[in-house]
C-alpha cells in the first residue's frame, strides 16, 4: 500500500430474496457448528493428551469434513478456513491476556445469537461484484443497496446479519487519500463525560448521551421481552424490536463520532489526545455507563482514520496529571473528580478543569513532537 493511500471498508445493505436469505442463514449456522466443534476438539485434545491443536492441523481436516458431510461441501472453502482463523485468533488473544495478567476470558462456545457473519478472505474467489450486484459462490446473485461507489482494490468480503437485515462489508486497499487544506493549527482534546470533548481553545463538544436518553424506551422493550413465553413467535418479535432499538442508538453514536471527527480534522492539522485505557476506566461502576455511552475508543479510531485520509496527524500523549497540572505554571494542583474548576494558587490561572487538561495535552504533544524531531536530527 502506498503512502498516499489508505485501507477502507465499505459497508452496504443487501436485498436478498427469501430463498437467498435462508441460504445465508444456513451458511451462518454451519459456520457456527464448525466453530463450536473445532473449539471442542481443542479442549478435549488438551484435557486428554495435553497437546495443542493448531489452526493449520484443523484446516487440514476440512477436506475430509467436506467429503463426509455434503452440507459443508456446499460452502466455499475460504469461508470454512476463516472460521478456524477466527477461533485461532480468540486463542491468541486469550494467551496474550494471560501473559499480561489481565482477566483471561477463555474462548466460549457460540450460541445461535452470538455468531452472525462469514468472510470470503479473497475477493474474486467466491465473492465478486457484477454490474452492481454481489455474486456469492453457491448462493447466487444478491442485489445491493449502494450508498457510495467502491474505491480502491477490493480484498475481502464479509457478509453479516444485523437487527434490520443483511449487510456486506468490502475491505479495499489503495484507497486514494483526500487531503484537506492545511490550516496551520494544532489542538489538544480532553475527552470527558460532562462534555464529550474540550479543545485547547476552551470550545466544548456537548455529550449527546444517546443511551441515557433512550433508557426508558429500552426498559419498555426489555419488559416486553420478559413477558413473552420463551420460544414463542411473539418473543422473537419482541427480541427483534429490542435489537433494533439498540442498533438505532449505536448508529446515532457512530454518526455523531463521524461528524465531530470530520469537524476537528477540517479545523486542525495536528490533534493530540490522551492515551486512554478505556477498558480499565469502565471498571469504575459509577462511571462505566457514561463512559460506554460516550464511546471514546470508537471515536478515536474514527478520528485517526479520518486524519490519515486527509493528510493530517493524530497523536496520543501520556495522560498522567493532565487534569492536575496547571497549564499556566506547571504546578500540580490536586483535586477530585467532583471539582470541575481549576484554580492555581501559584499563578492565579482559573479555568474549567477540562479546558486546563486540553491545554496540557496540547503542550505535551508539542514537546513530544519536538523531541522526536531533535532525535532524528541527531541521528
Amino acid at each position: 500500500m502506498s503512502e498516499t493511500a489508505v485501507r477502507k471498508t465499505c459497508k452496504e445493505k443487501l436485498r436478498p430474496t427469501p430463498v437467498q436469505e435462508r441460504a445465508l442463514d444456513e451458511v451462518v449456522r454451519r459456520c457456527r457448528d464448525l466453530y463450536n466443534t473445532a473449539l471442542e476438539q481443542r479442549i478435549i485434545a488438551y484435557q486428554r493428551r495435553r497437546v495443542s491443536v493448531s489452526r493449520y492441523e484443523q484446516e487440514a481436516e476440512l477436506k475430509d469434513i467436506r467429503t463426509e458431510f455434503p452440507e459443508y461441501a456446499a460452502i466455499h472453502s475460504h469461508i470454512l478456513q476463516d472460521v478456524l482463523a477466527r477461533l485461532d485468533k480468540t486463542y491468541q488473544a486469550f494467551f496474550r491476556r494471560l501473559q499480561w495478567g489481565e482477566k483471561a476470558g477463555f474462548p466460549r462456545f457460540k450460541g445461535r445469537n452470538r455468531f452472525h457473519s462469514f468472510t470470503f478472505k479473497e475477493y474474486g474467489n467466491g465473492a465478486r461484484l457484477d454490474n452492481g450486484a454481489l455474486v456469492l459462490s453457491k448462493i447466487g446473485r444478491i442485489s445491493v443497496h449502494w450508498s457510495r461507489p467502491i474505491q480502491g482494490t477490493p480484498k475481502t468480503v464479509t457478509i453479516s446479519r444485523e437487527a434490520d437485515g443483511w449487510y456486506v462489508a468490502i475491505s479495499c486497499t489503495d484507497v486514494p487519500m483526500q487531503p484537506l487544506p492545511s490550516t496551520g493549527q494544532e489542538t489538544g482534546i480532553d475527552l470527558g463525560i460532562e462534555s464529550f470533548a474540550t479543545c485547547a481553545n476552551g470550545q466544548p463538544v456537548l455529550t449527546p448521551s444517546y443511551y441515557r436518553r433512550a433508557e426508558a424506551y429500552l426498559a419498555k422493550c426489555q419488559r416486553r421481552v420478559a413477558r413473552r413465553k420463551k420460544g414463542s413467535h411473539r418473543r422473537r418479535k419482541a427480541v427483534a424490536l429490542l435489537a433494533k432499538a439498540h442498533q438505532h442508538i449505536t448508529r446515532q453514536r457512530r454518526d455523531f463520532h463521524h461528524k465531530e471527527a470530520r469537524t476537528l480534522v477540517q479545523a486542525y492539522d495536528v490533534i493530540y489526545h490522551e492515551d486512554l485505557r478505556v477498558a480499565n476506566m469502565v471498571r469504575n461502576h459509577h462511571l462505566a455507563k457514561s463512559i460506554a455511552d460516550a464511546g471514546w475508543s470508537a471515536f478515536l479510531t474514527i478520528l485517526t482514520f479520518k486524519a490519515a485520509s486527509a493528510g493530517k496527524r493524530v497523536q496520543a500523549v501520556d495522560p498522567a496529571f493532565t487534569s492536575q497540572m496547571c497549564s499556566g505554571c506547571g504546578v500540580i494542583v490536586a483535586k477530585g473528580l467532583s471539582v470541575r474548576w481549576h484554580s492555581c494558587p501559584e499563578c492565579g490561572t482559573s479555568l474549567h478543569r477540562d479546558h486546563n487538561a486540553a491545554q496540557n495535552i496540547l503542550r505535551l504533544g508539542q514537546e513530544v513532537h519536538r523531541l522526536g524531531y531533535s532525535r532524528q536530527a541527531l541521528t
